[in-house]
């Protein structure tokens, strides 16, 4: 008698964490077919040679499955998928996902967050499947995941569809871990977490037990459920209860004492759970990395400001996981008690009103055609980096053009540049402000673009309705033509702006290391830099990886390979293990990466290379970080004793953090985006800017607050002629607030 029991299910786990290695390991223990999809070399290696495992209190349980990074993946296509990578790689890996997705098959977004929509963007809205998971789990050891006890797991069709074959199917396999559910309001759930998470998210200020610290501060947390609940109760999405935690009894206006029963009953439960702190206090604490959770958020603090609903606390949480990064012994329960006192109230938005953001978005709406024709002008004004004639030729016409567009400047000073475009600082007086900070705002581009010179006459100036295309036009020409712009909107329509600086430079695309000092000197002392460079997908970029460009060389000693191969010192030889030792120095949870461009030595096959050279580019995102590569660079010695090793280069560019400055400013940025009738999100950023160097110098900064397109040094740089006008409208509507402070 045959078995015709159907075969199990295969299933491909990305991202093989806390949640997708827990999912992972019951499904293959179930006897799944499973193929775990991680970018953590280490993780992949450990659990290649002892399988997957998973750690129970003493015990450990190992199962093999199948591992392999992204760049190694050589599998058919992909039926069922599991995503489970931090939120703020959710892009990527559906990227990466798409294109190899079957047409059949479909992406499950299990983990923290709303991802879902991003995940359609990319793979398809009938591709996409909606997840609630609140699975207790940590990765303590490369291929090791401790199980921190028992949690949630519900999977439903998007938008509150009815439950389909293909849930019901994956939602059986998935109760080889536990209680999975099926259900068609798996939103109601993401929102009620959302409201749990962000309690759990303010205990990893503080270094101590969630249950205690839940407990000790109940006007924190209640506080801000409360917040976010509200956001919920806007949307209409109706609340879902798991585990131990009820949201409706600490949305706002909720009965009091049915509240203290509720933290009660939450406490109490956290206290059963192995795992008695956050998987954010381990990513600051344990892993020194970047937290998610400032990720998870986006869309609700968006959600609350389109609503005019406040956030104050969720906001407050926010901020400091974002100072603990890299500096977690700045924990403290202090800033618990400080949200305890918090006000309910939303952060001012500046001395913007709705009357004069609709007057600035109307006027410049009026003028886009005269923008556009301003941009074609300049985007026909070649200006590459490494022909100094053309520059300077485009800075004489920037100037006549500046002049008939804002007219005769306070000031202006140019800074003649031997090997570089010259330097052109302008400075306008203030009118009609009244606010008491008198500080000068500084306005930041540069006039080079990365475009030989000739490309104009196969690729020129081009728009097709909504889209413009051309060389430099999104990197970032339409970005100084937006804050012209703006500052023409205020001065028709009589609107206050602050003293002004603009400086522009003319070799930002080659490192500016003929401008960096003359920036940072015109700046100094401003409260705000614009940095009008291109934006991230709409963001604004409020944090900036340092960039440091290196050569490591290897001398060694020729000698005849085949006559006497044992004569010389390989040069190469010693460079193969050296380049085997840098890859080890990259982690991309920390946020940096070390990539090996180019490599060249020897000189004859038949010659022991004498010697032997690599070419570096390191990016990082924290001081801690560069402090780590520039002593693990002064720290390299050679393999082979004969061999001689140095490094050349320095930090190009220094890191650009996101401080309380910049984090203030930006907020008033998303509240004047608010009343222009858009929500405006913001993002780190591996690229470095000019804003690096002036954030190093103290200088608060807002980068990307140009060009809103794509493509930058690629044959498809766009930008947007309505992305022009919300952009211009955002700068000038910044300035008229900072006018009133």
């Amino acid at each position: 008698m045959s078995d015709t029991s159907p075969e199990p299910a295969a299933c491909t786990v990305v991202g093989a964490g806390a949640i997708g290695g827990t999912l992972a390991h019951a499904l293959a223990s179930a006897g799944h077919p499973v193929t775990v999809v991680d970018t953590d070399r280490a993780h992949v290696d450990a659990i290649r040679k002892h399988g997957l495992v998973v750690a129970r209190g003493e015990s450990r349980t190992s199962i093999p499955v199948t591992a392999t990074t992204p760049d190694e993946y050589d599998g058919g296509p992909l039926e069922r998928v599991l995503l489970a990578v931090k939120a703020q790689a959710t892009r990527s890996a559906a990227e990466w996902i798409a294109p190899r997705l079957a047409p059949n098959g479909y992406v499950v977004s299990v983990q923290n967050g709303f991802n879902e929509d991003q995940i359609a963007q990319l793979v398809g809205a009938e591709r996409t499947v909606a997840a609630f998971v609140n699975i207790f789990a940590d990765v303590i050891e490369p291929g090791v995941v401790q199980d921190g006890g028992a949690g949630a797991l519900v999977i439903g069709e998007p938008g509150g569809a009815p439950v389909s074959d293909r849930v019901r199917d994956l939602v059986t396999d998935l109760q080889s871990w536990g209680p999975a559910a099926a259900d068609d309001n798996v939103e109601g759930y993401l929102w009620a977490k959302a409201g749990f998470g962000a309690m759990l998210a303010a205990t990893a200020l503080a270094d101590a037990p969630m249950a205690d610290l839940i407990d000790r501060h109940r006007p924190a947390m209640a506080g801000l459920a409360a917040e976010i609940f509200a956001v919920a109760e806007q949307l209409g999405v109706k609340l879902e209860a798991f585990d131990a935690f009820d949201p409706h009894p600490f949305r706002s206006g909720a009965d009091v004492v049915a509240r203290d029963a509720a933290f009660d009953r939450l406490t109490a439960w956290l206290r059963t759970q192995s795992k008695d702190r956050s998987g954010i206090w381990r990513d600051l604490a344990v892993r020194h990395r970047p937290v998610e959770v400032t990720t998870h958020y986006a869309d609700v603090i968006a959600q609350a400001a389109h609503a005019g609903l406040p956030t104050t606390r969720l906001r407050s949480v926010l901020d400091g996981l974002r100072e603990l990064e890299g500096a977690p012994h700045k924990m403290s329960e202090t800033r618990i008690d400080a949200l305890d006192a918090a006000p309910q109230q939303a952060a001012p938005a500046g001395a913007l009103t709705r009357g004069q953001a609709t007057d600035l978005q109307s006027w410049l709406d009026e003028h886009r055609d005269d923008m556009v024709a301003d941009l074609s002008a300049y985007t026909s004004q070649g200006s590459a980096s490494d022909d100094l004639e053309a520059l300077d030729s485009c800075l004489a016409w920037l100037r006549d053009w500046l002049d008939r567009r804002l007219g005769d400047p306070e000031e202006e000073e140019i800074l003649p540049r031997a090997d570089a475009g010259d330097i052109l600082v302008r400075r306008y007086a203030a009118r009609g402000a009244t606010g008491a900070d008198t500080r000068t705002v500084t306005l930041v581009g540069h006039y080079d673009t990365v475009w030989p010179t000739g490309t104009l006459e196969t690729w020129p100036f081009h728009r097709n309705g909504d889209r413009i295309t051309g060389p430099g036009v999104f990197d970032m020409k339409a970005g100084l033509v937006q804050a012209v712009w703006a500052l023409r909107a205020l001065d028709e329509l009589d609107l206050p702006r602050p003293p002004l600086t603009l400086v522009l430079n003319g070799d930002e695309e080659t490192g500016s290391r003929s401008s960096s000092e003359a920036i940072v000197e015109a700046a100094s002392g401003s409260r705000l830099a614009m940095v009008f460079e291109a934006a991230a997908d709409g963001a604004i970029k409020t944090a900036r990886k340092g960039v440091g460009l290196f050569t490591l060389t290897v001398t060694g000693t020729e000698a005849h390979a085949g006559l006497d191969p044992t004569a010389g010192a390989s040069a190469v030889d010693e460079l193969a293990h050296q380049v085997l030792n840098l890859t080890r120095l990259r982690d991309h949870q920390a946020g940096t990466s070390l990539n090996i461009g180019v490599v060249e030595g020897g000189t004859r096959s038949n010659v022991t290379a004498g010697r032997a050279r690599a070419h570096l580019d390191v990016r990082v995102a924290s001081d801690t970080e560069q402090q780590r590569i520039t002593r693990a660079l002064a720290e390299l010695r050679p393999v082979d004793a004969r061999t001689h090793l140095e490094v050349a280069g320095d930090w190009n560019r220094p890191v650009f953090e996101r401080t309380e400055h910049v984090a203030t400013l930006a907020h008033l940025a998303k509240e004047c985006a608010r009343l222009l009738g858009h929500d405006l999100a913001e993002a780190s950023v591996g690229g470095a800017s000019d804003g690096n160097f002036l954030a190093a110098a103290g200088v608060p900064v807002l980068d990307g607050v140009g060009a809103v397109g794509s493509g930058a040094h690629a044959r498809s740089e766009n930008t947007s002629v309505s992305g022009m006008v919300e952009r211009s409208a955002l700068a000038a509507g910044v300035l008229v607030a900072l006018a009133g402070q």
